[in-house]
């Protein structure tokens, strides 16, 4: 009974550790990409990265907006980016 709890604590362990390594390199390719930067204006958005693939209207007070491209959403404050975001297991480069 003790190897199989023990087993199931291995197996468990071996699954985290490679959640972290994912999660690293996600962190690791984010930085590699260019993606919009906190502050910059919808028009400047627009201009370097081109048209997003869908534009939500804006919700809330104040009013925040949310750009999508094929692998990231811009989020807006009025007409400043507040931040970009990846989409979940998106944009995983193996080197």
């Amino acid at each position: 009974m003790t190897r199989i709890v023990f087993i199931g604590f291995l197996l468990l362990v071996s699954g985290l550790a490679q959640a972290d390594v994912l999660v690293v390199d996600e962190v690791r390719q984010v930085e590699r990409m260019e993606l919009p930067k906190n502050g910059q204006r919808m028009q400047d958005i627009e201009s370097s990265f081109g048209q997003p693939e869908q534009r939500h209207q804006a919700i809330g007070e104040p009013p925040i907006t949310r750009w999508d491209y094929k692998d990231y959403s811009v989020y807006f404050e009025h007409e400043l980016v507040l931040f970009s975001v990846l989409h979940p297991g998106g944009v995983i480069e193996r080197s």
